[in-house]
């Protein structure tokens, strides 16, 4: 079952690039005492996701934050390397690149996918949320195939 907006996140561990090493961020370090913009896509330099999605809050970024937003957390089943080396290809520097590379934090969020039928493995669904000290005030998840709910236009009006 999917988390729902009122709920506190689960603790998990990700990782993020930091002085060119992996670096495991958990959870608590992510969203306590933060407003936090996560969204999340199924695999980074794929046509949706780099077309459009990240784009779309790369353009945004500071106006989102100027909303009151202390970070904006993008999401993949991947690992931090290629988070990392994607963000970089999009000029995201004031986006913070989050590999869950072993799925943790999406499965214990029950928002993962079966990419298998694409030869992508197990992967996150398409979504975003905003998250106020670790508990989800927002959450919108995308249709299969679907680039409405997710995008950084919907999550400024959710703002």
């Amino acid at each position: 079952m999917a988390i729902q907006e009122g709920e506190k996140l689960p603790e998990a561990t990700m990782y993020i690039m930091k002085e060119s090493r992996p670096t495991p961020i958990t959870t608590t370090e992510l969203f306590a005492g933060k407003k936090v913009v996560v969204f999340a896509v199924p695999g980074a330099f794929t046509p949706t996701c780099s077309q459009a999605h990240l784009p779309g809050f790369v353009a945004n970024a500071d106006v989102i934050k100027a909303r009151g937003v202390d970070s904006i957390v993008c999401l993949s089943v991947n690992d931090p390397f290629v988070m990392d080396c994607w963000g970089a290809d999009k000029n995201a520097e004031a986006l913070l690149m989050v590999g869950d590379g072993n799925g943790e934090f999406t499965r214990a969020v029950g928002l993962e996918m079966d990419g298998s039928g694409f030869g992508l493995g197990t992967r996150s669904q398409r979504y975003a949320m905003i998250v106020d000290d670790g508990t989800v005030t927002t959450l919108a998840v995308e249709d299969p195939g679907q680039f409405e709910v997710s995008k950084a236009e919907a999550v400024l009006e959710a703002l």
